[in-house]
């Protein structure tokens, strides 16, 4: 059997030559009956086939086995993220007499689900973090500059081995010091142990304060860094989420998440073509010059210049129980007026949420994320110079161009709702501190005067509606997924480009404006 599988062998491999094209020399092979090589030949052609199906078996059963291993593996990993719940860590309250105290128990790291891998990258406007920050590049931030910063700060905010302890300086306005130290220390429940140790100074207060002209020059020091709710050009204070996102209990405005839901409802409950063809407008004139000569173009016997404003007095709502001024029943009408106050206004997130026209009358200061913002895309801008003519050709554009107009407030809304969810609002915070702290060129130290806060001494012996948005805002338990990617800077091009599309956009609304109410003093 040997010798007729050897001699078939070399058959096979001539064969297999002549096929390809090569002849090789063999040598000669001793003549065989032809009912030998017949029968030879067909016991050969059965163990290759027998031999073949055997291996494929062998193969498919392997290859099957890998693949059920595989999604058997899946399935565990898939069930195990499914049953895998949330943990819910409730305020530890002490009861009687007794002072109120942080729990040592709260976890310090957190188990993440998602793969670090495939992290969902922040929206664009995390990247304003970058030039936030662009001052201190170069030099890093030194004790020194810090303290720079005390004079105009409300408190001193410091994070070491994940523990937030608080220095008080002054009274903020209200209790906005309270809610912006409250939303940290949800952003460190949500993401314990991942925030670095950390000192800074925040202000409370409107307008920003470290201009950046005190700090040209060779002999100059580097600024003092500030954080605080808004910016302008001329500044260099380090902008961050204001107190209103946990809450506004002053005024009775609810924490960001539930109150985005509300407006959600009341976006549904009066559909865009259905509401007032007219721009809204409610709040206080008395704040600043600018809001007091917007009341000028209000609707009058004489005059209708499309727009519709309301003077909200807060004393009177505060007595009558706030029934006029909830934020989601004011998106009934197709435009509604953004204007700022003393300096920059948080009503701005609540204009935008509304499906409504954003009609902004030309802003100086800006927020954490309204830079990202493109005009005549997510809104209308408005003159501030002469704002009643440019109002009334917005609102009569937008009603002759319904559907672009339908689309401006519908990428506004889509982004509020999307981009400036509450998750996002601690991704920004989480990853300015992260970025901030990598600029220390010393190492944070619990000051002689700080007390340790957490988020049972704040809302624990807290009242009223100041305790009632505290539990509403309250992070339950360490967050199952980690914080977005952070975006790189724009590059100097890039960022060039962007600042030139927005006021090329502002200049084109202008010339259009223009041509609007030249072509009506021709007609009279």
């Amino acid at each position: 059997m040997h010798r007729f599988s050897s001699m078939m062998f070399r058959k096979y491999a001539l064969d297999r030559h002549i096929s390809a094209g090569t002849m090789i020399w063999q040598p000669p092979l001793k003549k065989v009956p032809a009912t030998t090589t017949k029968t030879l030949l067909f016991l050969l052609l059965i163990i290759i086939v027998a031999a073949f199906i055997i291996s494929s078996w062998i193969d498919t059963s392997t290859f099957s086995a890998t693949i059920n291993s595989t999604n058997k593996a899946i399935i565990v990993s898939e069930n195990h993220r499914k049953t895998r719940k949330k943990i819910e860590i409730p305020l530890n309250c002490s009861t009687g007499n007794v002072s109120q105290t942080c729990p040592a128990n709260y976890p310090t790291t957190f188990e993440t689900d998602d793969d670090p891998w495939s992290k969902p990258v922040c929206p664009d406007y995390f990247r304003w973090i970058h030039e936030d920050l662009r001052p201190w590049n170069a030099t890093g931030i030194t004790r020194e500059m810090v303290e720079g910063a005390k004079k105009s700060a409300h408190f001193r905010l410091v994070i070491v081995k994940g523990k937030v302890y608080v220095e008080k300086y002054k009274q903020s306005i209200q209790t906005r010091d309270v809610f912006t130290i409250w939303g940290i220390m949800q952003l460190v429940r949500r993401y314990p142990g991942r925030l670095p140790d950390l000192e800074l100074m925040f202000d409370c207060d409107d307008r920003p304060v470290v201009r950046s002209r005190d700090y040209r020059g060779p002999n100059k020091t580097g600024p003092p860094p500030l954080f605080r709710y808004c910016g302008d050009k001329w500044t260099l204070d380090i902008v961050f989420p204001d107190w209103s996102f946990w809450g506004w209990a002053e005024i009775n405005i609810k924490p960001w998440e539930n109150l985005l839901k509300d407006v959600k409802e009341g976006n549904n409950k009066t559909k865009w073509m259905g509401r007032e063809p007219y721009a809204y407008w409610k709040g206080n004139p008395f704040v600043a010059e600018t809001r007091q000569d917007l009341l000028t173009c209000n609707v009058s016997e004489k005059q209708d210049w499309n727009a519709r404003l309301y003077v909200q007095d807060w004393i009177l709502e505060s007595q009558q129980g706030f029934k006029q001024s909830n934020v989601a029943n004011q998106c009934a009408h197709r435009y509604k007026i953004y204007i700022e106050g003393y300096a920059w206004s948080v009503s701005e997130k609540y204009i935008l949420a509304c499906d409504s026209v954003t009609l902004v009358v030309k802003p100086q200061f800006y927020d954490f994320f309204m830079r990202n913002l493109q005009p005549v895309h997510h809104y209308w801008p408005i003159r501030d110079d002469d704002k009643c003519r440019s109002i009334k050709f917005a609102v009569d554009w937008g009603n002759s161009h319904k559907q672009k107009a339908q689309a401006i407030g519908k990428a506004a809304s889509d982004f509020i709702q999307e981009e400036l969810k509450m998750d996002n609002v601690y991704d920004y915070m989480f990853h300015l501190l992260n970025e901030y702290a990598k600029l220390l060129k010393f190492e944070p130290t619990i000051p002689e005067g700080a007390v340790e806060f957490c988020s049972e001494t704040v809302a624990c012996p807290a009242e009223g509606s100041h305790k009632k948005f505290m539990m509403e805002s309250l992070v339950k338990g360490p967050s199952l997924t980690s914080p977005c990617a952070m975006p790189p800077p724009y590059a100097p091009s890039v960022l060039g480009g962007f600042l030139r599309r927005k006021a090329n956009s502002i200049r084109q609304v202008e010339k259009w404006e223009k041509r609007y109410w030249d072509s009506l003093n021709e007609q009279h």
